[in-house]
């Protein structure tokens, strides 16, 4: 499943560009600067530990059909410590995929009011301290998803068209984003 060849695609290392123009739903973001981080110097850090879930969204889309890919660390949580990727984020309704390092699932969620699982894989806990990738292409209601170079999670869910993408994390999960790559065909509202 891939995208056409021409789709623009947009970078965000944190390095020459904060957050300005981000949507912050909710959570504590910033960037911050990081020994180890995947390229250069800064990564993106979400540090509320009290939320349910912490969203934020990146400005470009929306976006119909996408293929998006971040690098993220799990650093602390007790309840929780996991990172994903938001798409078709409209409205605060969404789709998230995610990964936690306490946890032995890769799990595909939408989110309407309230979060509702739609797939899971059965997946090696993604260590705490560590950079892990996730990649999700969405190609109509096709979701496909990776981490760390495996397909581990293949869906269809005709529910939400289009949107913007973001990042999230879940309950006290401190958690260090980087390399975030959206290729997508912008469309829908």
């Amino acid at each position: 499943m891939n995208l056409p060849d021409n789709v623009p695609t947009d970078k965000f290392d944190f390095e020459a560009k904060g957050i300005e123009g981000w949507t912050t739903v909710d959570g504590q973001w910033a960037v911050e600067e990081m020994a180890g981080a995947p390229s250069g110097k800064k990564v993106l850090v979400q540090r509320a530990a009290r939320n349910e879930f912490n969203v934020i969204v990146a400005p470009p889309g929306p976006y119909t059909d996408v293929d998006v890919s971040l690098k993220f660390k799990p650093i602390s949580g007790r309840e929780d410590a996991s990172g994903g990727i938001v798409l078709r984020f409209t409205d605060g309704k969404y789709y998230v995929v995610r990964a936690n390092a306490l946890e032995d699932n890769f799990r595909l969620y939408y989110y309407d009011r309230g979060r509702r699982q739609l797939a899971t894989a059965s997946v090696k806990p993604p260590a705490l301290g560590q950079w892990h990738t996730v990649r999700v292409v969405a190609v109509g209601d096709h979701i496909q998803a990776w981490l760390n170079g495996t397909l581990y999670l293949d869906h269809r869910d005709p529910r939400f068209k289009s949107g913007r993408v973001g990042l999230w994390t879940k309950a006290d999960s401190i958690t260090a984003f980087d390399d975030l790559t959206i290729r997508g065909v912008t469309g829908g509202r």
